[in-house]
């Protein structure tokens, strides 16, 4: 095998790796996300993992966080507006990649 296929390889690996891991952490933010905004509907314990499994299913809808946003936007009505929603997705998204790397 030339060195040309193994750095083809390796591009191709890291790059599969790298769109697992988008993958999971978006997922895991929808997940937090789903939580967050339960505990502000006054949901908890198994309604509140309901929810958040929900707010997980909304992102198959379309490409993209839109999906997600409009879900929990229209569900927090008058809880949350959207530049708190929006900043509380994105530090939710910082977090879990956080956590994902810390896995290892």
């Amino acid at each position: 095998m030339s060195t040309f296929d193994e750095r083809e390889r390796a591009f191709e690996n890291k790059y599969a790796h790298d769109m697992e891991m988008q993958f999971k952490a978006v997922a895991r933010r929808n997940k937090k996300l789903g939580l967050w905004a339960a505990g502000l509907l006054g949901k908890d314990g198994q309604a509140a993992e309901d929810y958040a499994m929900e707010v997980i299913r909304a992102d198959f809808e379309e490409a993209g966080h839109e999906d997600v946003f409009r879900k929990v936007s229209a569900d927090l009505q008058g809880r949350a507006d959207e530049p708190t929603i929006r900043a509380k997705m994105e530090s939710l998204l910082s977090e879990a990649k956080q956590e994902l790397m810390q896995q290892g």
